[in-house]
């Protein structure tokens, strides 16, 4: 920064801005500039910050309601002023005009001051006047939650269900904490366990309270979005609510379910103040990099749901939440739900051959896929696995579930990859000709109808196996599964717990007393989970040891959870046919090209015009056919874009949306990171500094300060200065956590 640029610069930044929100600068029924007021009696005296005791006050811009009244007034200052400063100045202003809000701004930064209510916060844009007039109405509206009955019961699928007491207990301190101020609330609850069905129950609590009236409901997987808005259209089915896709035009309703894929192509369609609630389930995963711009998007109540325990929470996950490090706001202790009934205990068959895999590193250098499945599996080992686990599981599965008809009982195989599933699925039938190749069905994204294969694992008696790599670790429900079997090595703690958590639910219809997890590759010791008692602190009993870390800081965003980056092909098929990610790319731009001469959907998504909900699944199984696979999992690989969907994808196949570089994206994630934090502007300039090295290095090591081109500029000096020494070697950690981790 030059310290150069005026206050008129400023507002011409901030007129831009308004317009953004829905303001229309020069319209003098929606914006009065320089507007003046005269100071009230009781602000003659004893102003602080010395703004002086002429009766006469001005302020640079006026927000007006639909009927005219003054709703905010906007103090505008020159670019190398921090805005909150001029909050004294702000205030006389606001109460002789009688507006209920202030914002301050520089044309960078922008603050919202309900200044009768809590003091003035960050936000990243301007509230639209359909905002400020919602948040006038909730102010003067709005119910105390302790008026608001937390509810002993409620329908569920026609059925009626009993609230537990620890999601009563959840409501009870969400109230509390909401009452005391607190914005951001993190809960930690094991799979199984009614997170989804809780956070429904207390949202119709905070509708009925008049807290809220636009609720944002995040997620990061297809199945957990279908999950979300099933419970939503179930308890809450009074309330309006529907999934916004990414082709699909935008619904003023009550409720929005939205991956974060999604919302981060389109986040920027709505102002600040537009959502009251942001519910950001699985959030262990939604607040590094790119991800974190849509939460700090919007100024609103911010709910995380997570079933990782503790432990194994990242720090920046409790920054965000507002939480001490270790300690959500709501947990409750997996240990606690087993010893209740909530959750059904799992015990590790005895008896099976462990393939011995120490790691999927060798010399520093982290096996792809391809590589780990060559050393560790073989057509042997393939089949004596399936065969060790179809035995043992066709001798115990009445001692799980005595109820049980049909043997062995449902089961989930974890493999390695698409081709290794593929493998596995077929030895298992091979093991029962009988059922003519239905008793395991491989279930992956390429699967044509894949969804109608999870209705079938879940309602009819075959496939009695479900194999799969990853698409089943979330979002997935089946409480009739007796058996998990992993195929394949583990190193991240959060999808070994997810994994796990398949079959943790309980049911009583087959007299459901515990599950069997077969584990061929001693994941279970990595984590230190031996079955006997679980801890909560790491993957199970013996003391609660957490495990060591894995060869380089992992950060589950939706893919595998290892051999991320250095895989160069994309597995596409059932049988999972290995393509280079650049031969992938030019077939899929060859074949939308192809068909924008034909498809009446892909000219109207080259036209940028919305598609129904209904045209985008008609699109998306158009495209993933037998012949090409081209599917949003298998484009993500290809383009190595975790965040991009199919509508993106297709655009930059048409070359109407360029797809973002890595340092593009690093860029981004840079900025969003930077406004959370709100840094000094020095502080800000310098570790622009440090971007651009971690840009080309992929990650800042302390060392790199000491060496050229950081050390022409004296960076290790300068750093210490701005930060001091263990402030830098924070910031630094942060940086590499949140930014370069994601796009690495």
């Amino acid at each position: 920064m030059t310290g150069n640029e005026s206050e008129a610069d400023a507002r011409i930044v901030i007129d831009e801005l308004l317009r953004k929100a829905g303001w229309d600068p020069f319209d003098k029924s929606q914006v009065r500039t320089e507007v003046t007021a005269k100071r009230l009696p009781d602000e003659l005296h004893d102003q602080p910050g010395d703004v002086g005791t002429d009766e006469l006050l001005r302020t640079d811009y006026a927000l007006l309601s639909t009927r005219g009244r003054n709703l905010s007034i906007v103090e505008a200052k020159r670019k190398a002023i921090d805005p909150y400063t001029a909050k004294h100045q702000a205030l006389p202003a606001a109460k002789a005009l009688d507006a209920d809000f202030i914002f301050l701004s520089n044309g960078e930064l922008i603050y919202f001051w309900d200044y009768l209510n809590e003091d003035a916060r960050l936000v990243q844009s301007f509230f639209s006047q359909r905002d400020l007039e919602r948040l006038v109405l909730r102010r003067r509206d709005r119910k105390a939650l302790a008026t608001i009955p937390v509810p002993e019961t409620y329908l569920r699928f026609g059925e009626v269900r009993e609230v537990r007491g620890y999601q009563g207990d959840c409501m009870r301190a969400m109230d509390h904490a909401f009452e005391l101020g607190k914005r951001r609330f993190l809960i930690e609850l094991p799979t199984g366990t009614g997170k989804t069905d809780l956070i429904c129950l207390q949202l119709k609590r905070l509708l009925k309270a008049l807290r809220a009236e636009r609720i944002l409901f995040l997620v990061d997987r297809e199945q957990l979005a279908k999950q979300a808005i099933g419970a939503v259209q179930d308890i809450l089915n009074h309330h309006s609510s529907y999934w916004l896709k990414p082709g699909v035009i935008r619904q003023e309703k009550e409720i929005t379910v939205a991956l974060l894929q999604t919302m981060m192509g389109r986040y920027q369609e709505y102002t600040s103040g537009y959502f009251d609630v942001v519910i950001a389930d699985e959030c262990h995963r939604s607040i590094y990099g790119a991800w974190q711009a849509v939460l700090n998007h919007f100024d609103a109540l911010q709910i995380g749901l997570t079933a990782t325990p503790a432990a194994y929470i990242e720090r920046n996950t409790y920054q965000f939440f507002q939480c001490a490090e270790g300690k959500p706001d709501f947990s409750y202790p997996i240990r606690e739900a087993f010893k209740a009934g909530h959750l059904a205990p799992y015990k590790f068959a005895e008896g099976i051959t462990e393939l011995i895999a120490e790691g999927a590193e060798v010399d520093g250098q982290t096996y792809d896929p391809e590589a780990f499945e060559r050393k560790w599996t073989n057509v042997d080992t393939n089949r004596k696995m399936m065969q060790e686990f179809d035995r043992l599981a066709w001798l115990n599965y009445k001692e799980s579930a005595p109820l049980q008809k049909h043997g062995p009982g449902k089961a989930i195989v974890f493999a390695i990859t698409k081709r290794h599933a593929a493998r596995l699925a077929q030895y298992l039938n091979e093991l029962h000709p009988e059922h003519k190749g239905r008793y395991a069905e491989v279930i992956t994204s390429d699967v044509p109808d894949a969804d109608r294969l999870i209705q079938d694992f879940k309602k009819e008696i075959y496939p009695m196996i479900a194999v799969s790599v990853d698409m089943l670790t979330t979002g997935f429900d089946c409480p009739e599964v007796l058996h998990i079997v992993m195929c394949r090595k583990i190193f991240s703690p959060i999808l070994y717990q997810q994994i796990r958590g398949r079959g943790t639910r309980t049911c009583p219809r087959i007299g459901k007393k515990q599950f069997v997890i077969y584990d061929f590759f001693r994941n279970h010791q990595y984590f230190n989970d031996d079955g006997a008692e679980i801890t909560g602190t790491g993957g199970g009993g013996g003391g609660g040891r957490k495990p060591p870390g894995p060869p380089k800081e992992l950060i589950e965003l939706g893919l595998k959870d290892e051999w991320l980056e250095a895989v160069t092909y994309v597995e596409v098929g059932p049988d999972g046919e290995r393509v280079d990610k650049r031969e992938y790319q030019t077939r899929w731009e060859q074949v939308i090209r192809q068909q924008l001469a034909d498809d009446p959907l892909v000219k109207k998504v080259r036209e940028e015009k919305p598609l129904t909900s209904e045209e985008e699944d008609q699109l998306a199984r158009h495209l993933n056919t037998p012949e090409n696979y081209f599917n949003e999992d298998n484009l993500r690989r290809a383009y190595r874009q975790p965040g991009g969907n199919l509508i993106d994808f297709i655009r930059a196949a048409l070359g109407t949306l360029k797809i973002k570089t890595r340092e593009e994206q690093i860029t981004e994630n840079f900025q969003a990171w930077l406004v959370s934090k709100n840094f000094r502007p020095e502080q800000a300039e310098y570790l622009v500094l440090l971007k651009h090295r971690g840009v080309i290095r992929g990650r800042i090591e302390i060392n790199d300060l000491f060496e050229p081109p950081l050390s022409i500029h004296d960076a290790a000096t300068r750093g210490v200065e701005l930060f001091g020494e263990q402030g830098l070697q924070k910031v630094i950690a942060d940086m590499n956590e949140s930014i370069f981790t994601v796009a690495a």
